[in-house]
């Protein structure tokens, strides 16, 4: 008897949902002689002694649906442990996609207890991955890369299986919703189809009368759920909804999870920068070197008011900004880097609250890119605008006087939230 039969029995003996689901792990040691077990004519035969006198398997469409997924992973293990040419990998997601079906076959029976959702988490964790492998085997061989879309479509039935369970709450699939939601959510975002995300929260928003509370669930699931929300809700320049959930998610966040808490700031600091207009300490980009390298320049140039010196930090991170998803909204980060030289001026002169608009095209002129480095002459009409834009935007206190071409700032903080 291979050691994964003696796993899955004792998974059903104990009823320990994390054996249960490492026995439909296509990562699991056993699996290599499990490949060597049987064969392509004798597997389902074999499968099906294996389980034939488990006591606990005594319905047949549950027992059905087990033989078909250890089936369907005899494949998986097969192909990966016994095959090497062109097209392995899309044999290998064949096989994880019928481990899937069956496991969905086997939950709508109404046999499988919510103590089992693990080796769904499995199946739906091992269908994304096998699907991104295939996919990039099928773009190498010049053909069109379909697997991992079809994946998120049987992980969305895995979703509606979960919601629309009616059992009670103490039994209910309703507990592994956030999981399969957060695959979801990390599914489109490969797919760079995010709109698809919304549909998922809307089903959410539906359903939450009959869902346990959010706080209710493993910790994990909130975090990567509230994450997911922020950046969606950053991406859909919500900054407010973004900046709440992204800072929930970042104070929930394991400490020693650095990866996790990188992933979140990448797009809190840039909320920060529109919602407070503040920008990371260095001693928070110091205990995250990536961020750092990301944020750092910018962060310098913001502070420094150097107009010239941030457009060319913005160019230079442009391909990683846009990869990110963060570029547009860092861009606006030029407005607080006016703000800061116009800020400057007005220390320079001595805090005078009534400043020649001059004086203020004459600093743009200094901080803006010109060939050699060379002073530009700015347009008084378009710094007018800049400063217009400044005050309504709350980032100036004052006003502009157009008779009299000057700027009328408020006797106490100016430049609100710079101590100024």
């Amino acid at each position: 008897m291979s050691s994964l039969y003696k796993q899955f029995r004792l998974a059903l003996k104990g009823q320990s949902g994390e054996l249960l689901g490492n026995v439909f792990s296509p990562s699991n040691p056993d699996m290599t002689s499990f490949a060597f077990s049987t064969n392509h004519a004798l597997v389902r035969k074999n499968v099906e002694y294996e389980l034939g006198n488990i006591a606990t398997l005594r319905n047949e469409k549950s027992r059905t649906a087990w033989v078909e997924a250890f089936c369907g992973l005899w494949k998986v293990a097969y192909t990966l442990e016994r095959e090497e040419e062109d097209g392995a990998w899309q044999r290998a997601y064949e096989g994880q996609r019928e481990t899937m079906q069956a496991i969905v076959r086997g939950y709508q029976s109404g046999q499988w207890s919510c103590w089992t959702l693990p080796v769904m988490y499995t199946a739906c964790k091992y269908l994304r991955t096998i699907a991104i492998k295939s996919d990039e085997d099928r773009k190498r061989r010049g053909l069109k890369a379909e697997d991992l879309e079809d994946a998120a479509r049987h992980i969305n039935r895995a979703f509606t299986l979960c919601i629309s369970d009616r059992a009670p709450l103490e039994e209910s699939r309703k507990w592994g919703t956030y999981y399969i939601v957060n695959l979801l959510f990390k599914t489109y975002f490969k797919l760079n189809a995010i709109t698809l995300s919304k549909n998922i929260l809307r089903a959410l928003h539906a359903t939450t009368g009959d869902m346990p509370a959010l706080k209710d669930f493993p910790k994990s699931h909130i975090v990567t759920f509230k994450y997911y929300v922020g950046v969606i809700s950053f991406l859909e320049e919500d900054y407010t909804k973004a900046e709440e959930n992204l800072t929930a998610a970042f104070y929930l966040c394991h400490r020693d999870a650095i990866r996790n808490q990188e992933l979140i700031l990448t797009y809190l600091i840039p909320t920060h920068l529109l919602t407070t207009h503040t920008l990371p300490t260095p001693a928070l980009l110091a205990r995250y070197p990536r961020l750092q390298t990301l944020f750092a320049p910018l962060c310098t140039t913001i502070k420094s008011g150097n107009l010239r010196a941030f457009d060319a930090a913005l160019s230079n991170g442009e391909a990683e900004f846009v990869k990110r998803r963060i570029y547009l909204t860092l861009e606006r980060g030029r407005d607080i880097a006016m703000r800061n030289l116009f800020r400057k001026v007005y220390i320079l002169g001595d805090k005078n609250t009534r400043i020649p608009v001059r004086t203020f095209q004459v600093a743009m002129g200094c901080a803006v890119d010109g060939e050699g480095g060379e002073r530009v002459e700015v347009e008084v009409e378009e710094v007018e605008c800049l400063l217009a834009g400044l005050v309504y935007k709350g980032l100036i206190k004052g006003y502009i006087s157009r008779e009299k071409q000057m700027v009328v700032l408020s006797g106490s903080k100016a430049f609100p939230g710079t101590g100024v």
